[in-house]
């Protein structure tokens, strides 16, 4: 194990932590207060408040070179403290906005008057993420104010638009790559299995969205006078879209599965360790049954297998009653999560040739690709992810599950592309934190032992990097 902790500060570090808790909370609700809503106009000033707001608890943790990025929307906080001779360089990502907080009516208190309930603060971006990107700001500040100094280089880039699809800091990495040069990133904008029980993950699935238009006849037309002779488009597009997928959930586009690497065993086993309560899982939902590939076990299908789903069909009458028509068009809106080694746009342009084909002649298709994502995969022998594991270990007394997470964070991605990183995806969330919805919530003692274990993981960083 690590030996050599308290050279570096560690325990002066911890000590500090102990100190402040008061302190530490009454602020994380200073900026839980603030309403940052990324995706509402009326909320520019406010999420231009929480980056200022933020800036300035950086400086005053300790941080150095904090400032502003402007961007073509919101800006970016970045700050560092690079003093650590011959030490590694950690670059923590986070996001400062928030979700809207519809439906308010379903709130128990208003989402931005912070409410403690138990050992939970509820508030909208509690657990995602300002709670999670406070806790490492208080980290690095435990070192800086209570030991004086870090065992490493660290770097702050933690953005205000995550919520609204990070457009503006896929811009700014290729020209920042000097300032963002870094040994490891560190995310902390996960969640935990369960209680007490931390995960890393290690993988994250991409993305390839797209939007398929069918149209027939130049209007819609009357079913009697005319059914039978015109092609109805809603016909013509769930017929494709039951030739994308089998009964088991394969995906049938020819080509799809070129590029997918068997899971290895030693992944396999990680994988499984995860232990996911089947009944309580299917409650949670609200599905009567589990489905899917029937070859890979819940948690390989959740994260470690590639999927293609429909999203939303639109099209013909949907009011009350009813209104005898062939319509004109028909729309469905298709989204694939991908694994790594998938090309996204490969993906996306075997989909259109795929439906191009099984298309009948009685109708025109029209396809309007969406944002596309690849897929990342994490070195589980990294020496980042040791000391991630052992400061797991040193702070709740267990080491943590290994997951590959079925969503995507395409900054992830982008990081291990263009600036040669691998990413420790370490969060203190818990899984029914609500997170986008009402009654949002962070349990208090992960935000406290959230800050302890990156505080240990730095330390033990230090030994290994």
């Amino acid at each position: 194990m690590f030996k050599v902790l308290a050279d570096v500060g560690t325990d002066a570090a911890i000590e500090y932590a102990r100190k402040h808790p008061s302190d530490f909370l009454a602020q994380l609700r200073e900026f839980l207060r603030i309403p940052s809503i990324s995706t509402r106009k009326e909320h520019d000033g406010d999420v231009r408040r929480a980056a200022e707001w933020l800036a300035q608890n950086m400086r005053e943790a300790g941080l150095e070179n904090v400032k502003l990025f402007p961007t073509m929307g919101h800006p970016i906080v970045y700050g560092d403290w690079l003093h650590a001779a011959d030490a590694p360089t950690v670059l923590f990502y986070g996001h400062y906005d928030v979700q809207p907080a519809d439906d308010l009516d379903l709130w128990k208190t208003p989402p931005f008057e912070p409410d403690i309930r138990k050992e939970s603060i509820y508030a909208r971006g509690c657990s995602d993420d300002k709670g999670q990107v406070l806790l490492l700001v208080k980290a690095v500040e435990s070192f800086l104010q209570g030991a004086g100094s870090l065992p490493v280089n660290v770097k702050f880039m933690i953005e205000g638009e995550e919520e609204t699809g990070g457009e503006n800091i896929a811009k700014f990495i290729p020209e920042k790559l000097e300032l963002l040069s870094a040994d490891v990133a560190y995310v902390a904008d996960t969640a935990f299995a369960d209680y007490n029980r931390p995960a890393i993950v290690y993988g994250l699935r991409g993305m390839a969205a797209i939007n398929i238009d069918i149209e027939g006849p130049r209007l819609d037309l009357h079913s009697g006078s005319y059914g039978g002779a015109i092609n109805n488009p809603i016909n013509a597009l769930t017929h494709i879209i039951a030739k994308l997928k089998d009964e088991d959930g394969r995906v049938l586009i020819p080509g799809f599965y070129d590029n997918v690497e068997p899971l290895s065993e030693r992944e396999r086993t990680l994988l499984n360790e995860n232990e996911i309560d089947i009944d309580n899982w299917r409650a949670w939902t609200g599905a009567p049954e589990l489905w899917g590939e029937p070859d890979f076990s819940l948690q390989e299908r959740l994260g470690a297998r590639p999927t293609l789903d429909v999203n939303g069909i639109i099209g013909g009458y949907t009011g009350e009653g009813s209104k005898t028509i062939i319509p004109s068009k028909a729309h469905a809106k298709i989204t694939m999560r991908l694994v790594p080694q998938q090309d996204p746009q490969q993906v996306m342009q075997n989909l259109i040739d795929y439906v191009t084909e099984l298309a009948p002649a009685s109708v025109t298709l029209k396809f309007e690709p969406s944002h596309t994502a690849p897929a990342s995969i994490n070195d589980l022998d990294h020496p980042a992810m040791k000391a991630a594991a052992a400061a797991c270990k040193e702070i709740f007394g267990r080491s943590p599950l290994y997951k590959r997470e079925g969503g995507s964070i395409p900054i992830v991605g982008q990081m291990q592309r263009d600036l040669g990183v691998e990413t420790i995806l370490l969060g203190f969330g818990l899984p029914h934190d609500r997170i986008h919805a009402p009654n949002e919530r962070f349990h208090l003692p992960n935000f406290y032992n959230g800050i302890e274990t990156v505080v240990h993981f730095l330390a033990n960083y230090a030994e290994l990097g």
